[in-house]
């Protein structure tokens, strides 16, 4: 097993849709020309004349924040710029531990749109629900707000209220919900044994605990099962929104031999980087079956495209979010940092999911209660404003239901897998054959 130390970022649990980060070294940049110097002086003009004539003093600091913002959302939606706070906060997740309510959220059509609520959060049990629209918060709206503006305004002290309006589809009026901010302890992973003899292991996001959470929760589900008994294991990433990359190579590492897992390319040829899994398969190579949804986002879509790719598990489930792209965080010294696309990232396959998403090889619908019929959808990268049009990218785009049932026994996507996993159920799709690997040539 290769364990590798934590450079990547996948996926900001808070604050923006979900992403693959690379946090990178000072490069310096290249001059431009002098045509371009010549516009920033028109910047630098307009800038005078605001500080000076606008109507009330502004703040000069925020003025210049959201001029390099207005620059780089005009890219693709998931290029920002971070002051010195907003970027600590991002390392402060990665270790899986923060303040804030617990949703991952977006902005789409001047609203703050909730891809999903994490679970065990203060949002989850106050009923957030992915597709949710806040268009309120404390009383504020929030259109004309940046998103991290919108974020920040949910942030506060813990054990402090906040009022959230929710617009949702299928209600009747806004929905007033009361969510009290506390300490978000992600739990990476949560593990079971179903029917006493199937691993059930569900990784809720990406964080520096995810892999060693995994390594447990494997050895826990062996030490109650005995090898000849053990059918095989479902990995559920259903509602992952992401996290560290480096975790999600490992993740898939833990059930591989070998093996690309990843490879990202940049501008250039010469920065096309490759992941490859080493010998070490955690699981002895029983069944595997990984569940995803239009919830299962960035990282999560990592790990599922390496076993889909690779043929060492079966995807069931439905079409993913589809977020593919590779943002670098750039430190600012003092300043904070930039965080621009600078790559795709591409399965075994050769494969980009910018757009499209992991189409699983059994499509396994989840119905929804009728009390939230046409409420929860997941539309997916596809459907954000300006994102990067993927190589693949068709009218049907990427996204799909995004909906878990809170009692197992209403899972029907967890339940298919469970019947192929004992034989109940047949498909030609599983068990994966690793000889039928198609890998980049």
């Amino acid at each position: 097993m290769i364990r590798r130390a934590s450079l990547v970022l996948a996926g900001a649990l808070m604050g923006t849709a979900a992403t693959v980060v690379v946090y990178s070294a000072v490069v310096p940049a290249v001059a431009a020309g002098a045509s371009t110097y010549k516009e920033l002086s028109i910047f630098g003009d307009v800038f005078e004349r605001v500080r000076a004539q606008y109507v009330t003093p502004p703040d000069e600091q925020k003025l210049v924040e959201n001029a390099i913002n207005g620059m780089l959302t005009s890219l693709d939606p998931h290029s920002s710029y971070m002051n010195a706070r907003d970027a600590e906060d991002m390392r402060t997740q990665t270790k899986g531990e923060f303040g804030g309510l617990g949703i991952e959220v977006t902005m789409e059509d001047e609203l703050v749109k909730v891809i999903t609520p994490i679970d065990d959060t203060p949002a989850a049990k106050a009923g957030i629900l992915a597709g949710d629209f806040i268009s309120e918060i404390d009383g504020q709206s929030v259109r004309g707000l940046k998103l991290e503006d919108a974020v920040e305004k949910m942030r506060g002290a813990v054990n402090t209220p906040i009022k959230l309006t929710v617009i949702r589809k299928g209600a009747d009026k806004p929905l007033d919900i009361t969510v009290t901010r506390d300490i978000i302890a992600v739990r990476a992973v949560k593990s079971r044994v179903e029917g006493g003899d199937v691993g059930y292991l569900r990784i809720i996001s990406f964080t520096e605990k995810t892999y060693d959470d995994l390594e447990k929760a494997i050895k826990k589900i062996k030490a109650e099962v005995p090898a000849d008994k053990l059918k095989g294991y479902v990995l559920d990433l259903r509602l992952n929104p992401g996290g560290l990359l480096d975790q999600a190579i490992n993740v898939s590492d833990a059930f591989l031999e070998k093996g690309e897992v990843v490879s990202t390319r940049g501008r250039n040829q010469d920065e096309t980087r490759r992941f490859n899994a080493g010998p070490g398969d955690l699981t002895d190579g029983k069944p595997v079956i990984v569940l995803v949804n239009g919830g299962s986002a960035s990282a999560s879509e990592i790990v599922a495209g390496a076993l889909q790719d690779l043929k060492r598990a079966t995807v069931l489930g439905t079409r993913s979010f589809g977020k593919g792209s590779v943002q670098t965080i750039i430190p600012l010294g003092g300043n904070g940092a930039l965080r621009l696309t600078t790559a795709l990232y591409y399965t075994p396959s050769g494969k980009s999911i910018q757009g499209t998403g992991i189409q699983p090889d059994i499509k396994v619908e989840q119905p929804l209660p009728p009390e939230l019929q046409g409420k929860v959808r997941t539309e997916g990268e596809s459907s954000l404003r300006g994102h990067i049009q993927g190589q693949s990218e068709t009218e049907e785009g990427s996204g799909s239901g995004a909906y878990v049932p809170p009692e197992a026994k209403d899972d029907l996507q967890l339940g298919y897998a469970l019947d192929l996993l004992h034989g109940t159920k047949t498909d030609p799709s599983f068990p994966a054959n690793p000889e039928k690997t198609v890998v980049n040539k």
